[in-house]
């Protein structure tokens, strides 16, 4: 016994403290960011700066580089989340960062964070140690305005709707038939179902509407998936905002105002490019949720990182059967885009929460839990490879994971017929994720790159969803309230149908019920409404109780954000 022991602690060693993870950014040295654009050859003059470390791309670039060969394309995804966190985009910074230390040409293309979660639990989204992306303040806030834009020409479509209907609603449409909402880039659930219109006849017309994050704005979905100006107008024009008094889709073009929508929209569209703490260029661009929207990044940036270097990292949010399964079934689908393989990330805190364990216990050993954990790793491995990539699962180190577990897990992977790697990129860098690098770049410089859609979209709406929740979730069906069968039965009888499905669910469960974890069997889906994406290109479906606007916790990173007078800030995370 003692010789294993022995053995494992030379196996994995003791890890390094490190600092917090706003120190860590705010003591790193930046190059200058026509500096990082040239080394993916990009010339200063398709920069558009916004001060020393950040751009956007000019569209220029694309016109030059759009008949040129693609790189690898590597999905970062991972299992089921929990309330510990597990260090998705850490990793998939780190992995962009080990490329460097291999001295591999490469480039990375993240989501951009929203305030809402910046401002409630996560206190930050731009990783962590050091893994990050800078400067990771202005990240984690205003950034280049994008999601600004975003919001402003969502709520003036809101406007301009409600002001058809003020006065003498020439299209018709019935007041309680109104689809279209309002959107603000925060979390705050006092929002989600409001009456507007109150006061005189002046004030405009009372009728029930609500706000949802911005991040799960159609028009966000609609940039991360545009291909350019052309594109961007013809999607924006055939948003469904309501349904008239005869039944039929009124379609955000009636409203004339796409024009005004598209010149709002003009610089959001364009990619933006910043670096991490080791200088690995990074398209951060757009950033739907992957629970409630299709949670990628935009098409436009990935596009250009796989003309621009060989390897490209992305990630998709949350687990492998949210982000992971709308990045190929609507995002590869409708770009063309062929992924090489997946790095699928776990931890051994994540795990023991889902064999049991509570939040507070994480910390202490306990290998049954650990086993019993290891069923969700294995159900999100078999949906990664379901969608037609070879996939690494990269096991992120905690100082609290003992040697015995790490090894279980490894050993684990194996008998699945797994490869695995254990990734300490958070405390080392682009250091700690070499293993992880070598192993990926091998399986992807192998594999041609094949999505698997395992629906087709002309299938009737019930069957893609009832595929997606058997294969995927691996519930034993699905039910539809009376109100899902209405809008299915519309949505059909409109030609607005043939559509991937975009299931908004809850992050915290393969299940719709977010207490169920691991890999919960014996269960039916619960489907309470449905609803078109017409301009995104996709149908979503509710399920559960989840909202398309997240409320804050009772204690959330609002208390803890602060600046000094030298405009230092703190808090983030």
């Amino acid at each position: 016994m003692k010789t294993d022991q022995t053995r494992l602690d030379v196996i994995y060693p003791e890890m390094p403290a490190i600092p917090a993870d706003i120190e860590i950014s705010q003591h790193a040295t930046m190059k200058l960011i026509p500096e990082i654009a040239s080394m993916l050859e990009i010339d200063s003059n398709d920069l558009e700066q916004y001060g020393k470390y950040k751009a956007k791309i000019e569209d220029n670039l694309w016109e030059r580089l759009k008949d040129g060969p693609d790189g690898k394309l590597i999905l970062v995804t991972a299992i089921t989340p929990t309330p510990a966190g597990e260090g998705k985009t850490c990793i998939c910074i780190g992995l962009a960062q080990a490329f460097g230390k291999l001295g591999v040409k490469h480039a990375l293309a993240l989501r951009e964070p929203s305030m809402g979660p910046t401002f409630g639990i996560k206190g930050g989204a731009a990783g962590g140690g050091y893994s990050q992306v800078l400067p990771m303040e202005d990240i984690n806030m205003h950034f280049t305005g994008d999601l600004h834009a975003i919001a402003a020409a969502h709520n003036l479509l809101s406007a301009v709707l409600d002001n058809s209907m003020h006065f003498d609603n020439p299209l018709e449409i019935d007041p309680e038939k109104v689809t279209w909402r309002r959107t603000i880039d925060l979390c705050d659930r006092q929002l989600r179902n409001a009456e507007v219109g109150l006061g005189s006849k002046f004030d405009g017309f009372p009728h029930q509407t609500g706000f949802d994050i911005v991040a799960a704005s159609e028009i966000m979905t609609i940039m991360a998936l545009a291909n350019d100006m052309a594109d961007l107008r013809e999607r924006l024009g055939r948003i469904v905002v309501a349904y008239n008094t005869s039944g039929k889709p009124v379609f955000a073009r009636e409203l004339d105002c796409i024009g005004s929508m598209c010149v709002m929209l003009k610089d959001a569209l364009k990619p933006n490019i910043v670096q991490t703490c080791e200088h690995t260029p990074v398209f951060v661009h757009c950033g739907p949720f992957g629970n409630i929207a299709h949670g990628s990044n935009s098409v436009r940036a990935t596009r250009l990182a796989l003309k621009l270097a060989p390897y490209v990292v992305t990630e998709a949010g949350f687990a492998a059967d949210l982000g992971a399964e709308k990045f190929v079934n609507i995002k590869c689908r409708q770009a063309g885009l062929k992924p090489n393989g997946a790095v699928l990330v776990a931890t051994i805190r994540a795990l023991k929460y889902h064999g049991g364990v509570e939040k507070d216990d994480l910390k202490i050993e306990n290998l049954e839990a650990l086993k019993i954990g290891c069923e969700n790793l294995k159900t999100h491995a078999e949906n990664v490879q379901k969608y037609g990539l070879p996939v690494v699962v990269a096991i992120n180190r905690f100082p609290t994971d003992t040697p015995e577990e790490l090894d279980l897990v490894r050993q684990f992977c194996e008998d699945i017929g797994v490869e695995s790697s254990l990734s300490e990129v958070v405390a080392k860098g682009g250091e700690g994720g070499l293993d992880l690098a070598n192993k990926i770049k091998r399986i992807v410089d192998e594999t041609p790159g094949a999505p698997n859609f395992y629906y087709e979209n002309a299938d009737p709406i019930k069957t893609k969803i009832e595929t997606v929740a058997r294969e995927i979730y691996r519930a034993d069906g699905v039910d539809f309230t009376e109100e899902a069968e209405a809008s299915i039965l519309r949505l059909e009888e409109n030609g607005l149908a043939n559509w991937p499905i975009c299931m908004a669910k809850t992050q915290a469960s393969l299940s719709d019920d977010p207490k169920k974890r691991n890999a919960p069997r014996g269960w039916r889906l619960q489907v309470r409404e449905v609803k078109v994406s017409n301009g995104a290109g996709f149908i979503v479906a509710l399920t559960g109780k989840m909202m398309l606007m997240p409320g804050m916790p009772k204690a959330s990173a609002v208390q803890r954000i602060d600046i000094d007078a030298n405009g230092r800030i703190s808090g983030l995370s």
